[in-house]
């Protein structure tokens, strides 16, 4: 079985970490043990301490995988493929981000024409000598003379927008400061912008970003006009009784209304306000040093559903929404008679509605999800009538780029062994002409070699979850592949089919079958799916993935001891819970950047607006609910649990980064000291040789904007980790 013990005592030891036990929490009643609170406090000389020791013990590991030279030599070849994003249009350029291949981070270029010649407009590449300042705003004023950029430094949320000339590529003076979630949306006459953020820290001129714990508390919108200091800026909006609630502002294209979205946390519901900017009487600049409000007028003033801003015509609003319809649909209202809602595109009974850009005037590209796969159609935006279907091939649309005026649109699309296309569809005629501007084509790569499958399988309670399986053709189903099986399920996110560099090599040179399971608490079949997987279900995505690690196994794809699981950030979770309740059946696991302690994550930086998904010890009832999963809280020895006295964990990889201020370390820190603990420190002899170790990354974060050697650099650490416990063996 996958955690039966290996043949030689391992030739590391582990460090020991301080154990305090006077550290308890009382959760209704239950006295909780917490010996490693103090691993909380990234700045204290004895959790760096306990940092630099797992560092050298994970080296020492790493330094055993043979594979681990020939996978990073491998992964960088396959990266080396020229990359790029969908063009975007603004006054009368284009715009498009492009990587040639291995540079840090992608760069953004300017076209005057789409056969004209590409100017660099912004290379991020020049922000940092290794790479890890990177570009996490881009938006560029509706006359297209400026651009707006975020950037942040080591993969933390925080942002600092600059502005740019685009005529001369110089930058103005301007500096916004402790940005976080947030978009930046022009007034029409590029005179400034809307964006969001929070007060800056105590002592924030003298912070490192990223590596703080603090709640993120009181979000607002302000108006920055250009030229001005930040410090000038007008307050648009606040809630000073809601300091969780987080705001996002929205100016419509034609420059007359913004929208302001109000969100309590990550849950798929918002308020919605708008103001007619064409009715203040002295401008947005009239609210300057005013302590009233900014007048937006309230649309929906209840958190019962989402309403995301399609198109208007004059004061009649299209939304795409879920209200009464789990698998949403489009709806439209006049918003000064705001009492009367009608649906224009009903609810399908299957399929999900994932977007609609309004194009042509009057017309939409609406694309929906079918069994995790994309489809799009062009409908009437008058009537919702469905005008034609636009054939692309069964896989993911990444990227759907139009104004409402432009009689053409781009759009991004990829699959597991389509690298990308970018298509253009001019809808000029009666009929929908669809071509491929752009094909990504990555060097050496043969999709022939290739097969992909979709399978159901089903769970415990006997719904159907589908499952992905990529891997090389004609392979044998006897149990002797090594497997590696990827999950989420959570935050409403689907995993649709994408291309991985990695995965190819996984897949040509360690012969690893690749799988995605689209399990419960995912967006991929709408509301009930992501409900399913949610709060007092929360389970039904351990049972899920665990059946699917369970068909893997019953139908030949591999074994327990070939069999690796891996996921990030909620999926960190999903492992960690995973290999608690199954270790018997996993042979290692890669965790990145997990939610591992349950009953204190709300206390940390944005981790209140997850209690949406999770619940809250705070409440008794969802107390109950998260003690029994919260992989911090259920490490037990498997060989005191199950009848055979053999059984032990899978081989183990915690990753996080030091600047993780979405998930903050401390999660991960915290369960990789119980786990060396109870597994191995505290027993003599212990049966638990497979390795636990944690990879932990400096000058990174939850995993936005990493550079490409750092991604090639943990993609060969974790996978030659993998490769070394599973016994895959490589070939040219």
């Amino acid at each position: 079985m996958g955690s039966l013990p290996a043949l030689d005592e391992p030739n590391w030891t582990y460090p020991l970490a301080r154990r305090d036990e006077s550290v308890f929490d009382n959760y209704h009643g239950v006295n909780i043990p917490d010996p490693y609170r103090w691993l909380e406090d990234p700045d204290s000389d004895e959790t760096k301490d306990f940092v630099e020791k797992q560092v050298t013990l994970t080296d020492s590991v790493l330094k055993t995988c043979e594979t681990r030279e020939k996978l990073r030599e491998k992964l960088t070849k396959l990266f080396d493929f020229p990359k790029y994003e969908v063009p975007f249009r603004a006054g009368d350029k284009y715009f498009y981000f492009h990587n040639s291949g291995l540079q840090p981070q992608k760069v953004l270029y300017v076209q005057d024409s789409l056969d004209g010649k590409p100017e660099l407009l912004l290379d991020p590449n020049t922000f940092s000598e290794d790479g890890t300042i990177a570009l996490s705003i881009c938006t560029i004023s509706k006359d297209a003379k400026y651009l707006a950029y975020g950037i942040s430094s080591s993969g933390s949320d925080w942002v600092t927008i600059k502005v740019m000339r685009v005529q001369d590529k110089c930058d103005e003076p301007d500096t916004i400061s402790w940005v976080k979630f947030s978009n930046v949306s022009w007034t029409r006459d590029s005179k400034g912008f809307f964006y969001s953020r929070y007060p800056a820290p105590k002592n924030g001129e003298n912070l490192d970003v990223g590596r703080e714990t603090n709640v993120n508390l009181h979000h607002q919108v302000y108006y920055h006009r250009l030229g001005t200091d930040q410090s000038d800026d007008i307050l648009c909006w606040k809630d000073a009784e809601n300091p969780k609630h987080r705001h996002m502002a929205s100016v419509t294209e034609d420059g007359k209304y913004v929208i302001l979205y109000t969100f309590r946390n990550c849950d798929t519901v918002n308020k919605l306000h708008y103001c007619d900017l064409s009715t203040l009487p002295n401008g947005i600049e009239g609210y300057k040093g005013r302590s009233d409000a900014f007048p937006f007028n309230m649309l929906v003033d209840h958190f019962d559903a989402s309403y995301d801003y399609v198109a208007h015509n004059d004061s009649i609003f299209t939304f795409l929404t879920n209200k009464n319809a789990p698998k949403y649909k489009l709806v439209r209202v006049d918003v000064q008679k705001p009492d009367f809602w009608f649906d224009i595109i009903d609810e399908d009974e299957k399929d999900v509605l994932q977007s609609a850009v309004a194009v042509n005037g009057n017309q939409l590209i609406v694309s929906y999800l079918r069994d995790v796969k994309n489809v799009l159609q062009l409908r009437d935006l008058e009537t919702g009538v469905l005008l034609h279907h636009l054939p692309i091939d069964i896989g993911r649309v990444s990227g759907v780029s139009a104004r409402r005026k432009d009689n053409s649109v781009f759009i991004r699309f990829m699959n597991f062994l389509i690298p990308g296309l970018i298509y253009e569809c001019n809808l000029k005629g009666e009929v929908p002409d669809l071509k491929v501007f752009r094909e990504i084509v990555v060097p050496g790569f043969d999709r022939t070699e290739f097969q992909v499958n979709q399978v159901f399988v089903p769970s415990k309670d006997g719904v159907k979850i589908p499952m992905f399986i990529v891997s090389r053709k004609n392979i044998s189903l006897d149990g002797s592949n090594p497997c590696l099986l990827f999950g989420y399920g959570g935050f409403n996110v689907s995993l649709t089919p994408s291309f991985s560099a990695a995965r190819v090599v996984l897949a040509k040179h360690l012969g690893v079958v690749f799988c995605i399971a689209n399990i419960r608490g995912g967006g991929e079949y709408g509301e009930e799916w992501y409900k399913a997987g949610a709060l007092s279900r929360k389970q039904n995505c351990f049972d899920d993935f665990i059946s699917a690690a369970e068909y893997l196994v019953t139908c030949g794809y591999t074994q327990p001891h070939k069999l690796c699981i891996e996921g990030g950030s909620n999926g960190g979770l999903l492992v960690g819970a995973c290999v608690n309740q199954r270790p018997d059946l996993f042979g290692c696991a890669l965790a990145h950047v997990g939610v591992m302690d349950m009953l204190r994550f709300h206390k940390f930086t944005i981790g209140h607006a997850w209690t949406s998904d999770f619940g809250c010890s705070e409440k008794e009832e969802e107390f109950q609910w998260l003690i029994k999963y919260s992989p911090l809280h259920n490490v037990r020895r498997p060989w005191e649990q199950f009848a055979i006295k053999a059984y032990q964990y899978p081989s183990i990889m915690l990753l996080t980064a030091d600047h993780d201020d979405r998930v903050v370390p401390l999660h991960s820190l915290k369960l990789l000291a119980t786990m060396q603990y109870v597994l191995c420190t505290s027993v003599e002899k212990s049966p638990q040789t497979n390795p636990i170790i944690g990879r932990i990354e400096c000058k990174a974060g939850h995993g936005c904007g990493r550079p490409t050697q750092k991604l090639i650099d943990e993609a060969a650490d974790r996978y030659a980790f993998m490769a070394k416990e599973l016994g895959a063996s490589w070939f040219e």
